[in-house]
């Protein structure tokens, strides 16, 4: 029946669209990761190393432990390169950083060293900008497939009611009145889609069926009893 296919049609489309919608949250979140990850982890790093480079330069007292803590922050530095302009920056303060300890090329290092945490505070930047336009981009994508489902919901219930709870009211009101006595009431619905009218029609048939038989055996009755039985 086509009412049944309409419903169970009606059913999956509004599952299917929660599970969509359900998909797209976590792969929204998925890709927010990233994002997040390279702002709390992997820029960090290289912001860190420059700090530790900047306090061993900055340190006068044990030059020789200095220089040990500079080219292990300098280490990480390079073990952590996540912008294309990093390179050729590790590698001037990796040339001048002799230079710097002696005296000769501290400001070249420290500008480089600078240089080194502003690459990294724009990449950081970038990444929250796209954090950011991926959860704006999630959200209203959420908003809109929750406002379709509710949209399609409505349709449904219409629907629904169109084709079954308003058919099932009449037909259960018109049999109530049947039982009740009244023969002469009929299913009617103002325009019911034409399998539902197909339906109140036979039930209106089998009322009638009922009446005229109903109808028959009172006019025998009504003939024996004219005849003396």
């Amino acid at each position: 029946m086509k009412t049944a296919q309409s419903v169970k049609l009606g059913a999956w489309l509004l599952i299917s669209l929660n599970l969509l919608m359900a998909f797209g949250s976590i792969w929204v979140f998925v890709r927010m990761a990233p994002a997040i990850d390279v702002i709390i982890v992997q820029n960090e790093v290289s912001l860190q190393a420059c700090q530790d480079m900047l306090a061993a330069l900055a340190t006068d007292a044990d030059t020789t432990g200095s220089i040990e803590r500079f080219r292990k922050a300098l280490e990480r530095a390079g073990n952590n390169v996540t912008e294309a302009e990093e390179p050729v920056i590790i590698r001037k303060i990796s040339e001048s950083c002799d230079a710097a300890f002696s005296g000769t090329g501290r400001t070249k290092t420290i500008e480089a060293i600078l240089e080194l945490g502003t690459v990294n505070r724009n990449a950081m930047r970038q990444a929250d900008q796209r954090a950011q336009q991926l959860g704006y981009a999630g959200a209203w994508g959420i908003v809109f497939m929750a406002t379709a489902i509710f949209l399609i919901g409505m349709m449904f219930q219409h629907r629904l009611k169109t084709n079954l709870t308003e058919p099932l009211q009449e037909i259960n009101a018109v049999t109530d009145a049947f039982c009740k006595g009244d023969a002469m009431r009929r299913c009617s619905l103002d325009r019911p889609p034409n399998n539902i009218k197909r339906v109140l029609n036979n039930v209106n048939q089998l009322l009638d069926q009922c009446c005229t038989v109903g109808n028959n055996s009172n006019d025998r009755s009504d003939e024996k009893e004219k005849s003396g039985w």
